[in-house]
């Protein structure tokens, strides 16, 4: 079981800092460099296993390159690779934690960040000299060192010009502060922008724990959209993501505009004031409120990724019946669940169930042992039954 992280006890993982001091004082503000972050790190995957799923087209990935001094960029599926001795190239997988159980448990040594920022874990392999180019991310980053060695050079540039006409972004001119080689187990830790340079030092694997970033647009978009999801419910319309169940919306779609008083007009092209005011006084009688906000968050923040297939087992338990008095329940790498006070989401859905002191266990600790929780309702073990046969949930029975 994952236990809850104690936020207060120092962490190897972050070079004997507790979790609260860093989030206080490095997290989003300045890079921290840890040496031996992950003792006798072994990597979840090889390299020989990144180079296959680089050829599935359920992964996403792509090849960086230099020919002829200039950058070059291809996006997976591959039906080959480059030769392991060919300097200068970078293979890149992303999402690994979506497809490998043990690439998602690393992901969980970094909890003490909400799971609603995290995005997931790239990792890159690279020959010789290998790398992606000078440039800046608009997300917080772990990059762990896998395998060899990796120079980094880092720099809080404040010129984020990119060179044009490349298929990679590429800072035009990059100013490094700092170098460092990370070795096996080594980790940087990067606040968003922060300018970096990462090159092979014969061959290397590297890997990234990448944050989501949240511009206001898409915020704004998002709200917007469940705004609009929850109207057309409220008009007794079928809605989209943001719609099921309806909040308190008022009716729109009953009201019509009228000009009672619209007086005879020599520039009859020109839009009349009173449409104009109808218009900002429709718009806002929509509540922009903390229920709003926590629909479109909850649901879109666990879409599963667009590449995510869940695996349903060839025979699900059946809670319905009995619960089981022994083995856990462990929500599949790929589910992510999500709750605000005593509401839930998982995977893009609101949950329509009354909270439970089971289902809280579950989203913060991602397993849970059934013999602690007895006299569930009936709805809960339905949804749990439902769950598991969908492959979002799986009991495992006790050895």
């Amino acid at each position: 079981m994952h236990a809850p992280i104690d936020i207060n006890q120092p962490l190897a993982l972050l070079g004997g800092l507790t979790p609260k001091t860093f989030m206080r004082e490095y997290w989003q503000r300045k890079p921290l460099l840890i040496r031996q972050a992950i003792p006798g790190f072994k990597p979840p995957v090889s390299v020989a296993d990144l180079k296959r799923m680089s050829k599935q087209d359920a992964v996403e990935s792509r090849l960086v390159w230099k020919e002829n001094d200039r950058w070059q960029l291809e996006k997976g599926p591959f039906s080959r690779l480059p030769k392991a001795g060919e300097p200068d190239w970078t293979l890149l997988v992303q999402s690994v934690d979506q497809h490998v159980d043990a690439a998602a448990a690393l992901t969980h040594q970094f909890r003490f960040v909400p799971d609603a920022r995290m995005d997931d874990l790239m990792i890159s392999i690279a020959t010789d000299g290998g790398g992606v180019g000078p440039h800046y991310d608009s997300y917080d980053v772990f990059l762990l060192q896998g395998v060899g060695q990796r120079r980094w050079r880092i720099g809080a540039q404040q010129d984020q010009t990119l060179i044009p006409g490349l298929p990679v972004r590429i800072l035009q001119n990059f100013q490094p502060e700092a170098e460092y080689v990370l070795e096996p187990g080594d980790m940087l830790y990067l606040p968003p922008q922060y300018a970096h340079d990462g090159i092979a030092v014969g061959d290397c694997m590297t890997l990234s724990i990448g944050f989501r970033t949240l511009t206001q647009q898409a915020l704004a978009q998002g709200m917007l959209e469940a705004a609009l999801d929850q109207m057309a419910a409220s008009a007794g319309m079928q809605g989209g993501l943001y719609a099921d169940p309806p909040l308190p919306m008022p009716r729109l779609d009953n009201v019509y505009y009228r000009d009672p008083g619209q007086p005879a007009v020599t520039t009859p092209a020109a839009l009349p004031d009173g449409m104009i005011k109808a218009a900002l006084q429709a718009v806002g009688k929509i509540r922009f409120d903390e229920k709003l906000a926590t629909r479109f968050l909850g649901c879109w923040l666990t879409e599963p990724n667009a590449l995510a297939e869940f695996d349903s087992p060839e025979e699900a338990p059946d809670f319905t019946e009995a619960w089981p008095a022994s083995g856990t329940l462990r929500l599949d790498r790929r589910s992510r669940l999500l709750y605000r006070n005593k509401r839930f989401f998982i995977n893009g859905e609101t949950l329509q169930h009354a909270a439970h002191p089971l289902l809280y266990a579950l989203a913060d600790q991602r397993t849970i042992v059934c013999a602690d929780y007895r006299r569930l309702p009936a709805s809960l073990r339905d949804l749990l039954t439902a769950w598991v046969e969908d492959g979002w949930l799986h009991y495992e029975a006790a050895q």
